[in-house]
């Protein structure tokens, strides 16, 4: 039975790619580690049966800014961990402090999990697989956004570097995810103890249906890229949709989540960068899908006719991307903007929005 490390177990891809993992054909072990026992305790809750047989169990990990963080749940996974999926990491913009706030959790994070691996004996050994939660913020770069000859792909990289974290909240947050990954593939490619392989995921804007409690925080608790669906329903789109922004690709989080568990289990994409999107959005579009599939908020979202803003740009003004090595990989049917928006809201509205 194989064993798996997951990371970041309350967040909104990981709530996913748990859930994919406890219905897997091969009824695998996850470990998964939350900050508190308040996130830990909605998900034992919601998965009775594998916590009976063992199958799901929750370490605690308080700070992942700490170097040594997850050396005790490595030590206490072994022997026998298989897989180790690294999801933890912020994506937000309250930053008081860019490189205390995201870029020390991201970098001391995906290291520390990766330098515990090799530093205990029976992980060194067993551990065969560190898939790491990347994203487009470690693809994209901004000097190339507005060019139609830019074509991102699994081979682009952020040239952003630890001096520009200090620009704006934005770029912070895409240093931490380049400076992250980076980290990753340095490690294996110069640690002869690294006796595995990693595989990177990089999706860019994530929507799609919650599935795990969001507890005492509500709506106010959402993940960054359904924050935009929540002002919508709200009505705070209603004088105006806001512009979509550089990050103007979007995936589902139920494909994200797929990309991990094939990574986690499937022998060829050991040491691939999987660029994971099913293409380009608006908040218009967003806007046109809420609008014509629920009737119930109609006063509170742009009047048709009259809804300005929020396109994307034109071709001649976007960049382009490339993510056919991805699809092939993978052989994943992306989820289409219509059907991840749809349940979107249909999951928010059972929340309250």
């Amino acid at each position: 039975m194989t064993k798996i490390l997951l990371t970041g177990g309350s967040g909104f891809i990981a709530s996913h790619i748990l859930h994919q993992l406890l219905n897997h054909t091969s009824k695998p072990t996850v470990i998964t580690t939350v900050r508190t026992q308040s996130k830990a305790d909605p998900i034992l809750a919601s998965y009775p049966e594998a916590v009976s047989q063992g199958r799901l169990q929750i370490q605690l990990t308080p700070d992942i800014s700490d170097p040594n963080a997850f050396a005790p749940v490595i030590a206490a996974s072994s022997p026998g961990l298989d897989v180790i999926i690294h999801t933890a990491s912020p994506f937000h913009f309250r930053i008081t402090d860019p490189k205390v706030d995201l870029i020390d959790p991201a970098v001391n994070g995906t290291l520390g999990i990766l330098r515990a691996i090799v530093s205990h004996p029976d992980a060194q050994k067993s551990v065969n697989r560190v898939v790491v939660t990347s994203s487009f913020a470690a693809i994209l770069d901004e000097a190339g956004i507005s060019s139609p000859s830019t074509v991102f792909s699994e081979k682009s990289w952020n040239p952003v570097t630890i001096s520009d974290i200090h620009k704006s909240s934005a770029t912070a947050y895409r240093a931490s995810k380049t400076l992250a990954e980076k980290s990753a593939w340095d490690f294996v490619s110069s640690n002869k103890d690294a006796n595995f392989s990693v595989v990177t995921i990089n999706p860019p804007m994530v929507f799609g249906p919650i599935i795990h409690s969001l507890g005492e925080a509500g709506l106010k608790g959402i993940n960054t890229s359904n924050q935009r669906i929540v002002d919508l329903l709200a009505g705070n789109w209603k004088t105006g949709i806001p512009d979509v922004g550089p990050g103007m690709l979007f995936v589902d989080v139920r494909d994200v989540a797929t990309a991990h568990v094939k990574a986690a289990f499937e022998e060829g994409l050991g040491g691939k960068r999987l660029f994971t999107t099913a293409g380009f959005f608006s908040n218009k579009e967003i806007a046109e899908v809420v609008r014509g599939n629920f009737e119930e908020y109609k006063d509170k979202l742009p009047e048709e006719g009259k809804d300005v803003g929020g396109e994307l740009p034109s071709e001649d003004q976007r960049f382009n991307f490339d993510n056919t090595q991805t699809t092939e990989l993978l052989g994943i049917d992306w989820i289409g903007l219509d059907k991840s928006i749809v349940d979107t809201a249909k999951s928010l509205k059972e929340y309250g929005a």
